[in-house]
C-alpha cells in the first residue's frame, strides 16, 4: 500500500500567521490561522478537524467491514468525530474524541450492532495510532426500518 500524503504550508508568527492544508492530489484543500484553530473564525479549518474527520471516516469503513464480514452490510453509516483540545502542563492536548454513529444495518439486532462497532473503534487504524493517549469514546445508534 503507498503512503499517503498531506502537505501544510505556514506563513508569519503563530499569532499573526497563516496557513493552507491540502491532502492527496487536491482531494482537500483549507486554509487555517491560530484564530480558526483557537477561536471561533469562520471560512478556515484546524488540525483538530481533520484528525477528526479521519477518526470519523477510518471508524465508519472498519465498521462496514466488521458488519459486511458477518453478513449483515449496512445500507449508510454516519459518523460525527468530536475531538476536544485542551491547554494541560504539558501544553496544548488533544485530550479525547466522541465518535457519534447511527447506522442503517438490515438483519442486524441491537446487541450484534454494538458489538461490531466497539470493535471498530478498537481496531481502526486511527484509533490505533492514537494509541493510550487519548480517550477515544463512542456513541452508536441503529436505525432499522
Amino acid at each position: 500500500m503507498p503512503a499517503r500524503k498531506a502537505q501544510a504550508l505556514w506563513h508569519g508568527s503563530f499569532k499573526d500567521g497563516h496557513g493552507h492544508m491540502s491532502i492527496g492530489d487536491g482531494a482537500f484543500e483549507g486554509s487555517y490561522s491560530a484564530f480558526s484553530r483557537f477561536e471561533d473564525e469562520q471560512g478556515g479549518t484546524n488540525p483538530e478537524e481533520l484528525l477528526g474527520a479521519a477518526h470519523a471516516g477510518c471508524f465508519s469503513m472498519s465498521l462496514a467491514a466488521g458488519l459486511s464480514r458477518a453478513g449483515t452490510p449496512p445500507n449508510h453509516i454516519q459518523t460525527e468525530a468530536e475531538v476536544t483540545l485542551e491547554r494541560t502542563d504539558a501544553g496544548w492536548t488533544v485530550t479525547s474524541i466522541q465518535l457519534t454513529t447511527q447506522a442503517e444495518v438490515p438483519g442486524v439486532d441491537a446487541a450484534a450492532f454494538q458489538a461490531a462497532a466497539e470493535a471498530a473503534k478498537s481496531t481502526c487504524p486511527i484509533s490505533r495510532a492514537l494509541g493510550s493517549g487519548v480517550a477515544v469514546s463512542l456513541n452508536a445508534t441503529l436505525h432499522n426500518p
